[in-house]
């Protein structure tokens, strides 16, 4: 099985780094700006940082873990490490909107005025730039390492943009155009975004847990790439499933019956070989079966 080379498991755990840091920056931003504005969609963004900074921790140290190799107890390593962080963090933004939803509700029978909406105004500009920044580097992390760690964090800080936008906007009516109301109903509506963006991961999460097959695309793919090879006759029970970084296929290899066995087992290299070169993190188990005559028809 591939293992995970030491650049990748570097800017791995450099996103991570980054992460951590990051949203705790925009919770000392963000509290800041909240307390001298008493924005509900301020307040409501200050919570998501809060729980992007949990949530980044709980990644940290799920990534920690996932990057070791393969041991005697975790013969398929520990990338599934992963699925559980995501699923940690899922558990973390869900617990937000509730809040959220609730806070914008009370503030809606309630009203408050919002005051120095110019410092809000640039807290959560000055929020958007360093989100983006954070955001790029993990899509270009993503993208060379397919970590699904990383990618649910990711998510999670995109929303964010999101979320800062809509309270610039927010703010922006308090300010030039008096209209307040709109700052519980965006904190409403953030909280809304927030649960979904937490059932997107949980599912994400739980389809790796539960060894759900790669889609349709990538089942062709790998089947392409096996009945290229001129040996092989077809491929039977192809099976797949991911962890953490990894993808793991289990296939039957149809081949003719008088191939020698040395023959045979170098047909399944080289198909594995094949498969490498696409997919360079997966472990690729082949049982190789010889094709049965069909009876010819006697009647």
């Amino acid at each position: 099985m591939a293992q995970i080379d030491t650049h990748e498991s570097r800017i791995i755990r450099l996103a991570t780094y980054a992460s951590v840091t990051v949203a705790v920056i925009l919770i000392l931003m963000k509290l800041f700006g909240w307390w001298v504005t008493h924005s509900v969609s301020l307040q409501a963004s200050l919570i998501d940082s809060l729980l992007d900074a949990c949530a980044s921790l709980i990644n940290l140290i799920a990534v920690y873990h996932a990057l070791k190799p393969a041991d005697k107890e975790h013969r398929f390593g520990h990338g599934k490490v992963e699925s559980l962080a995501a699923l940690g963090q899922a558990l973390f933004i869900g617990g937000s909107s509730f809040w959220l939803l609730h806070e914008a509700r009370d503030r809606i029978s309630a009203r408050e005025p919002i005051e120095a909406t110019e410092v809000g105004l640039l807290v959560m500009a000055v929020a958007i730039v360093i989100t983006l920044f954070l955001v790029s580097y993990q899509q270009y992390v993503v993208k060379k390492t397919k970590s699904g760690a990383i990618a649910a964090d990711m998510l999670h800080y995109k929303s964010d943009l999101l979320i800062n936008t809509a309270v610039i906007f927010s703010l922006f009516c308090a300010r030039f155009f008096h209209i307040e109301m709109i700052d519980p109903i965006f904190g409403l509506l953030i909280g809304i975004y927030i649960l979904w963006t937490a059932w997107n991961i949980t599912m994400q999460a739980f389809n790796v847990l539960m060894d759900r097959e790669l889609d349709d695309d990538e089942r062709k793919k790998i089947l392409a790439i096996i009945k290229a090879h001129p040996e092989v006759i077809d491929v039977r029970d192809l099976r797949t499933r991911t962890s953490g970084l990894q993808q793991f296929f289990q296939l039957h290899l149809l081949m003719r019956p008088n191939l020698s066995l040395r023959k045979a087992d170098l047909v399944a290299e080289e198909v594995e070989a094949e498969v490498l070169k696409v997919y360079p993190k997966s472990q690729v188990m082949i049982r190789l079966v010889p094709e049965i005559p069909k009876k010819k028809d006697l009647s």
